[in-house]
């Protein structure tokens, strides 16, 4: 298999538990506190290590306690941190999130250093030797567009936190991978079904993305290429902490490609390994280890 490369945000996540999420202005005595390593970027490259897969991490850190833990953290679960470069400027990303009773979340990010990932820091990554190159969109767009034009043909964009995008960053990628809000940013079509689902897709496909996987929360997942489709339901868990379902879910499905499955046995393998996540409490924390995941 060859190296997953991660492109992405390193955030230190601030947790408080509570039954309910304060109305504005208002507020409220919580729970618990818990202070998790997090960030999409690193979220993902966590989980893709943890499943089996071997990944190099792009990010940057502040020069600070919280930038180096993460990472000690990303060593200890063997991701390659050649290309987590530390800024000295700026303190490493913060997000402060409220989880409620149901295990719903609510996040405020603080970016920091995530902000200064230019395509500068891209020039000695090696995208010819990865077989994918996964990111997200916590950090700069320009240097978003910067990976995809040098690693056309093999990027998964997981579109969070949502927003409009290029059409010349959708035109060539591989793979989005959108759950319902973005896939409605993206297309005006919200996928409560699997006609809206394959809608959606089919605008997608349209503006050049050659894969789509949708992500439905608790209903599972959606796979589109264009030509064929399917749905992958998940399990029925207790959810206590949904904050990095989707994370997992991406690091899962990339590892499942990069070994060669199937689109839908990488897309099944993906599905239980976030439904493992939510029943566990914070990001990176929370994502299983292989064996947990094998059917």
């Amino acid at each position: 298999m060859k190296s997953i490369i991660v492109i992405g945000s390193s955030n230190t996540d601030m947790v408080v538990k509570t039954e309910r999420f304060p109305k504005p202005g208002e507020t409220i005595i919580g729970g618990e506190f818990f202070l998790f390593a997090g960030g999409k970027g690193a979220n993902q490259a966590v989980a893709a290590a943890k499943l089996g897969g071997d990944v190099c991490f792009v990010a940057r850190v502040g020069d600070d306690s919280f930038g180096r833990q993460a990472v000690e953290g990303f060593e200890a679960v063997g991701i390659d941190c050649h290309h987590v470069s530390t800024d000295p400027d700026q303190a490493s990303g913060t997000a402060m999130i409220t989880v409620d009773a149901s295990g719903e979340n609510s996040i405020v990010v603080a970016p920091g250093a995530n902000n200064t990932l230019l395509p500068e820091h891209l020039s000695e990554v090696d995208f010819t030797a990865a077989s994918l190159v996964l990111m997200q969109l916590e950090t700069p767009l320009e240097t978003i567009l910067a990976a995809a034009q040098a690693a056309r043909g093999k990027c998964v964009l997981n579109p969070a936190p949502a927003q409009a995008l290029p059409a010349n960053l959708l035109d060539g990628l591989f793979l989005i991978t959108p759950n319902e809000t973005e896939a409605e940013l993206l297309t005006g079509v919200f996928p409560t079904d699997p006609a809206s689902c394959v809608r959606a897709a089919k605008i997608l496909h349209t503006k050049g993305v050659e894969n789509v996987v949708i992500t439905l929360g608790a209903a599972g997942a959606f796979f589109s290429d264009g030509n064929d489709h399917f749905t992958v339901s998940a399990p029925v868990v207790k959810a206590i902490d949904t904050t990095a379902a989707g994370d997992t879910f991406n690091g899962a499905l990339v590892v499942g490609l990069a070994e060669g499955q199937g689109w839908r046995e990488a897309t099944e393998f993906a599905v239980r390994a976030a439904s493992i996540s939510v029943t566990r409490m914070g990001a990176q924390a929370s994502v299983p280890g292989r064996r947990e995941v094998e059917p």
